[in-house]
């Protein structure tokens, strides 16, 4: 495991905690590795009850209800979609903070409007959904996934 995720997910795990909040994650192009990196952290039970993999279209509608309309107008890497996977995340395990990514790892798939490195976070709190979007720098397909999985955490501790 990358030495800096796993930081982040002890303090991820330790300030959830303390504060009492429930965390859940629905990953496309990260493959689980964000909910990976949680649940390696001795304890994260007491946080962390279940995440959600959807890398295909049909999983995103079918796990986190995503409409299928959506998917087709805007494609499973838009903002549209990451905010709907964190809302159905959010909603369909009770947590308090759901994170989301959906994105384009490579090496092949992108396009110009969406290239190679392009992910979507999507953020889903107590007070609403708030979407990113960041386009990594080519390293190959598991630097993508790792840049990805990192800020994932990132933006889960600054909600906390």
């Amino acid at each position: 495991m990358d030495n800096t995720a796993l930081r982040l997910a002890e303090e991820l795990v330790r300030q959830c905690t303390e504060e009492v909040l429930m965390v859940s994650t629905a990953e496309s192009c990260t493959g689980g590795l964000i909910a990976a990196a949680i649940t390696s952290v001795s304890g994260s039970s007491s946080v962390f009850g279940e995440g959600f993999v959807t890398y295909a279209n049909e999983a995103k509608t079918r796990a986190l209800g995503v409409p299928e309309d959506i998917l087709v107008k805007h494609g499973a890497v838009s903002g549209e979609v990451a905010a709907l996977m964190a809302e159905g995340a959010k909603a369909r395990s009770g947590a308090d903070l759901a994170v989301s990514v959906t994105g384009i790892a490579g090496p092949g798939g992108g396009s110009a409007d969406k290239p190679v490195g392009l992910v979507w976070f999507g953020l889903a709190t107590p007070e609403g959904v708030r979407v990113e979007r960041r386009v990594f720098p080519q390293g190959g397909r598991d630097f993508v996934r790792i840049l990805t999985q990192r800020q994932a955490l990132r933006m889960l501790l600054a909600a906390v």
